[in-house]
């Protein structure tokens, strides 16, 4: 295999470049390396940039307004955003619920969503994981119930993310109870201005809003937003899970986070030499760049494998999940003992745009304020989008066929 880019990969790796030098609002990249809090107004403002210039949806086929990109391509993209600063494109609307509307949808439904979730209109959150019913999915209990010709939807989602500023939620619900649990769930498109949702805000440990549980009460969908056929809604979430646990990977961002982590050893500690002097310091760094290169080919191989056959990505997803997730957890906390006590304070006010750092820690105040909020939000890495346990079930039946 020939690891080396292109010419023309190499063109086009200069050609992402010299757009984000001149367009990446610099205020902007400025919080995202910073560690900085980021607004519904950032994500929105890049979104509807990207679709300016055409590259809006990096992994969507042309004939749905994408690109049309090849794996690499995607690559190079996602790793320049990354690297210059650029904030993550969320992936709700664009990697989770668009390849199902694309795969599953009917061209209705392609006409009326596609083209808002790509230029920025629509902010779209996920309703999967209930109370009791995260890891084993398929015992959600939120019920949806046929009346004429709309469904009425009763229950409540947890672990929601960003929801508080969602158009719209796409939701597994129970449409019959009959056969095995996962025969009776249909995969609902809501509008989250809808009647009877009510959105409560989770507080996590770095003490930001970014989850919410999310009620409904009698909220009346159209039928016409329901995806595919009733009652076979999982074979849909599958598939989307399959696409959310590859962007989970998140290489280009644990890149960043690896520079961060080698700019912060380089320094000087108050044993009066940097602490990448350290032979064994050096060695954990050594280690996890080597975890995180072959992280990066195994995700090529995967989503290159994704065009060649014009399918979801399968089992395999789950060993980029898992991998990714740890070498995220493994990134924040090298950070951490690289900062060492300066870590140890969280200052909640440091994720605020204008906080310019505590005069107590003068040396390092670009990272210490933030890097332990980072850190906490970083822990939930291994549970999300199916918890690493489940994801080395999934790798020991449909892999190894144990």
């Amino acid at each position: 295999m020939d690891l080396n880019f292109t010419p023309e990969e190499i063109a086009f790796r200069d050609e992402v470049r010299n757009f984000l030098r001149a367009k990446l609002p610099p205020e902007i990249s400025h919080k995202v390396h910073g560690g900085k809090r980021l607004e519904k107004e950032d994500f929105v403002r890049w979104q509807k940039i990207l679709h300016a210039k055409g590259w809006g949806a990096a992994s969507w086929p042309a004939n749905h307004g994408g690109t049309g990109w090849t794996a690499v391509q995607q690559h190079i993209f996602d790793e320049e955003c990354a690297d210059a600063g650029a904030p993550m494109q969320l992936p709700f609307g664009l990697r989770m619920v668009a390849p199902v509307i694309m795969a599953f949808g009917n061209a209705m439904q392609q006409a009326r969503f596609l083209p808002r979730i790509v230029d920025g209109t629509d902010w779209w959150c996920q309703g999967y994981s209930e109370p009791g019913s995260g890891s084993d999915l398929a015992s959600l209990k939120t019920r949806a119930v046929r009346n004429g010709d709309h469904y009425v939807v009763n229950g409540q989602k947890t672990w929601n993310t960003l929801g508080q500023y969602a158009d719209w939620i796409f939701c597994l619900v129970r449409t019959s109870s009959e056969g095995r649990q996962q025969e009776g769930i249909s995969f609902l498109l809501i509008d989250m201005k809808t009647p009877g949702i009510t959105v409560r805000p989770i507080i996590m440990m770095d003490g930001e809003h970014e989850i919410n549980e999310v009620w409904f009460e009698d909220v009346r969908v159209p039928v016409e937003n329901l995806i595919g056929e009733e009652n076979k809604g999982w074979t849909y979430a599958k598939f989307l899970l399959g696409h959310e646990r590859t962007g989970i990977a998140g290489v280009g961002r644990s890149k960043r986070e690896l520079k961060k982590l080698k700019a912060i050893a380089r320094r000087e500690s108050s044993a009066g030499r940097p602490l990448i002097e350290d032979q064994r310091f050096r060695d954990r760094i050594a280690q996890v760049e080597l975890e995180l290169m072959a992280l990066e080919i195994t995700n090529l191989r995967v989503i290159s494998a994704e065009g060649e056959k014009k399918r979801a990505p399968g089992p395999e997803a789950s060993i980029l999940k898992i991998k990714g997730s740890e070498i995220q957890q493994l990134l924040t906390e090298l950070q951490m003992q690289a900062l060492g006590h300066y870590a140890l304070p969280y200052l909640h006010e440091s994720l605020d745009p204008d906080w310019s750092g505590d005069p107590a820690m003068p040396a390092y105040e670009d990272d210490a304020g933030p890097l332990s909020g980072h850190y906490f939000n970083v822990r939930k890495t291994t549970i999300y989008g199916g918890s690493n346990e489940i994801q080395k079930n999934i790798i020991s039946q449909m892999i190894l066929g144990l």
